[in-house]
C-alpha cells in the first residue's frame, strides 16, 4: 500500500454488517513489516480522511517486492465494530485490530466542535471589523492596533481549526474569541 493513496475497501451507505477483503504485497525487496494504517473517508489522499487506527503485521519472509502476499480483510458488524485482520497467505501469520464504533464518536465530537469554534471565530472577526469601520472615530490609534492584532491571531486560529485535524483546540478558540469581543 502507498503512504500517499488510499484504497477504499469498503464505500460510504454500505449496508452493515458486511465484510470486504483485498489482498497487497510488499513495496521494498526483503520487507518482513508492513504497517497497516485504517482511515474513514473516502477522499484520494490519506492526509484528507481520518485515521482510526493503526497495527503492524511482522514476520513475513523476505522476498522480493510483490511477491509476498498479504490479505487484509475489513469486517464491519451490526454493532459499528470494525474487525481488521492482516494475514501472510505463505506463513499464515496474522495481526488484527478491532475498533469500537464508540471509540471514535467522542473524536468525531471533538472535531465537529473544533470546526464549529473555528467558525464562530470567523464570524466574531467578521463582526469586529465591521464594527470597527462603523465607530472607527471615537477608537484611539493604540486601540484600533490592539484589535487588529486580537482579530488576526483569532482568524489565524480559526483557520488552523478548520480542518479539524487538531492543529488547535476548540479551547483555544474560544479563549481568543473572549479575548476579542
Amino acid at each position: 500500500m502507498c503512504e500517499r493513496a488510499l484504497t477504499k475497501l469498503i464505500s460510504r451507505n454500505t449496508t452493515i454488517p458486511t465484510k470486504k477483503s483485498q489482498v497487497f504485497s510488499t513495496a521494498a525487496d526483503g520487507q518482513t513489516t508492513i504497517e497497516v494504517k485504517i482511515y474513514q473517508g473516502e477522499r484520494e489522499l490519506v492526509r484528507d480522511n481520518k485515521i482510526l487506527g493503526n497495527f503492524k503485521l511482522v514476520g513475513i519472509p523476505p522476498a522480493p517486492k510483490g511477491v509476498p502476499q498479504i490479505e487484509i480483510t475489513f469486517d464491519i458488524d451490526a454493532d459499528g465494530i470494525v474487525n481488521v485482520p492482516a494475514k501472510d497467505k505463505a506463513t499464515n501469520k496474522d495481526q488484527s485490530m478491532t475498533i469500537a464504533s464508540s471509540s471514535f464518536a467522542e473524536s468525531d465530537k471533538a472535531r465537529r466542535d473544533l470546526i464549529e469554534e473555528s467558525n464562530k471565530g470567523e464570524s466574531v472577526c467578521s463582526d469586529t471589523e465591521k464594527a470597527m469601520n462603523e465607530f472607527k472615530d471615537p477608537l484611539d490609534a493604540t486601540e484600533k492596533e490592539k484589535v487588529t492584532k486580537l482579530v488576526t491571531e483569532l482568524r489565524e486560529l480559526a483557520a488552523k481549526g478548520q480542518p479539524g485535524d487538531g492543529a488547535v483546540t476548540s479551547e483555544q478558540i474560544r479563549e481568543k474569541i473572549n479575548e476579542t469581543r
